[in-house]
């Protein structure tokens, strides 16, 4: 008889855990909340973590779904910063050039990781995204009341101060991202500038991956400030203009009056132009009645600070 009651308990207690409701636990007399699925599924959405995270975080807070998310965002940001600490002085050299025009302001970022398969990953890709708009933001907030051209640069701690989201730094962002994914990324540069209003910004990434519409990414990215007369080719002229840039590498600018000097040749004008290696960007910019003003070229993973006239 005593056996048969405690097996109905049993049962109707584990009917109970089946559909959400509180428990009883035979052992410590403490009551659990077993999580509900529909609002698993929903946090698992929402946050991208795990299952299992997903469900401890349901039970901690009675089937709350908003601070569920908060905790699992916090213990992810402080296991992300502990790999970040671990994680330290491994080789980062992949990664993804970022870069975003609008208007007549542009930025291009660079951020790194470990292998190309977390560079692939849409969480990297979503990191570059925020690191591109953080800068967009912030050049923008600093060149409200500027006038003509407007060029800075910043460095990997530069990058880190700046803000992303309620009040998370970049440098959170980053951690937040090495806690998903398990290598070590880091910010390495971003460069902005903004033109004015008869000035023109050409842009090109290398083998540009697809489905971003918005921010170009690829390994190698290329910006340049040129003026041209000739209406409606503004576009085309500084796409060629850029991807000549990113192909050919030059490091400075040079004269129009300067003479080609062979496959060495690393001033932009006396080379031969990419596109039509029939005549230099000096020609090409002669007959298009455009000029260079500036250019910066990045190479994912290169050393130094890249090519910046």
């Amino acid at each position: 008889m005593l056996f048969s009651s405690l097996s109905r308990i049993i049962t109707r207690e584990a009917l109970k855990v089946r559909s959400g409701r509180y428990v009883q636990s035979l052992h410590t007399g403490c009551q659990l909340l077993a999580a509900d699925k529909s609002l698993l599924i929903k946090l698992r959405k929402r946050t991208g973590y795990t299952f299992i995270n997903c469900k401890k975080a349901l039970e901690k807070f009675d089937n709350d779904v908003t601070q569920a998310a908060s905790w699992l965002h916090e213990q992810a940001q402080k296991e992300g910063w502990t790999k970040v600490s671990k994680l330290e002085g491994r080789e980062a050299k992949e990664g993804l050039i970022g870069l975003f025009v609008e208007d007549r302001d542009a930025v291009m970022v660079e951020v790194n990781c470990e292998t190309d398969f977390v560079a692939r990953n849409e969480k990297f890709q979503q990191l570059v995204k925020d690191v591109v708009y953080s800068t967009l933001a912030h050049h923008r907030s600093q060149t409200q009341n500027q006038e003509g051209y407007v060029k800075s640069v910043l460095n990997d701690g530069e990058l880190g101060q700046l803000s992303v989201g309620e009040g998370a730094s970049l440098a959170d962002q980053v951690a937040l991202t090495i806690g998903r994914l398990g290598e070590n990324m880091m910010l390495k540069r971003a460069v902005m500038v903004g033109v004015p209003a008869e000035w023109h910004i050409g842009s090109y990434v290398h083998n540009a991956m697809s489905g971003h519409s918005d921010v170009a990414m690829g390994r190698y990215g290329g910006l340049v400030i040129f003026q041209s007369s000739l209406d409606g080719q503004q576009e085309t002229l500084g796409r060629k203009l850029a991807q000549h840039i990113v192909g050919e590498a030059p490091v400075s600018l040079g004269s129009k009056d300067d003479l080609p000097c062979g496959d060495s040749e690393t001033r932009l004008l006396p080379q031969t132009f990419l596109s039509d290696p029939s005549r230099t960007v000096a020609q090409f910019l002669t007959e298009n009645q455009a000029q260079v003003l500036d250019f910066v070229r990045f190479e994912c993973g290169e050393t130094g600070c890249g090519g910046t006239e």
